[in-house]
């Protein structure tokens, strides 16, 4: 769902105006391992599947996980057949989209909240835009010291220096947010700032309270202040 929201954000030219973009555990700058399926006869399927081939296009075509699933020592075949991750991230080199850039670092906020105990997407620092170097699985970088963020692709270097980007860790595994927490990191972004005129006739009516005015005596007030 994270990456499905940037691709609304970042693709489509009648979208939506976003203001927030909230991210949950989202792997970002992709997964180095499947995410955690279980034991049964579709997810052993899928897992040889994996290993075989990851960036096939029958895989490519028939498993959505695929889709942003970056193996850092085989980066040559995860541009060149990855279907979906290199090109919202502005990977490829000479097919750089300007306009996801532009759309992308037009939010106002970037929230990022990456789980502490996340051992579904790997490294659980892609929930940040951190990932490992290329080629190597060691160590994991952090965002600032990634390619993605240095050379800016998407914008989230700029958005970061403009002071709109949340890093955010919370205790817990993947997806695994307290109610405390949620108040605390989501709940803020999901409200709108008060307009000018609100916060206004907000004024006028706590100026009203302390002159004892009431009803319509504050709407008169306000008629004659405009």
């Amino acid at each position: 769902g994270n990456l499905i929201g940037r691709a609304v954000l970042q693709y489509c030219d009648d979208g939506p105006p976003v203001k927030n973009f909230i991210s949950l555990a989202g792997p970002h700058a992709g997964t180095a391992s499947v995410p955690l399926c279980g034991s049964g006869i579709f997810c052993v399927i899928a897992d040889a599947l994996i290993k075989l081939e990851i960036y096939s296009d029958y895989v490519q075509a028939h498993l959505a996980p695929s889709g942003y699933i970056k193996i850092p020592t085989d980066m040559d075949d995860y541009l060149k057949g990855c279907r979906f991750l290199p090109k919202l991230n502005n990977e490829i080199p000479g097919e750089r989209n300007a306009t996801y850039k532009e759309r992308f670092s037009s939010l106002e906020n970037l929230v990022l909240i990456m789980f502490e105990n996340d051992i579904v997407v790997i490294p659980r620092e892609t929930s940040w835009f951190g990932y490992y170097p290329d080629g190597a699985f060691e160590p994991v970088l952090p965002p600032q010291q990634t390619k993605l963020y240095q050379e800016d692709w998407i914008g989230l270097k700029a958005l970061d220096e403009a002071g709109r980007v949340k890093f955010v860790s919370v205790p817990g595994g993947h997806l695994g947010i307290s109610n405390s927490d949620m108040r605390k990191h989501i709940v803020p972004y999901l409200k709108d700032k008060p307009s000018v005129s609100a916060s206004l006739a907000a004024t006028w009516h706590a100026i009203g309270e302390a002159l004892g005015l009431m009803g319509n005596d504050v709407g008169v007030l306000l008629q004659s202040s405009t």
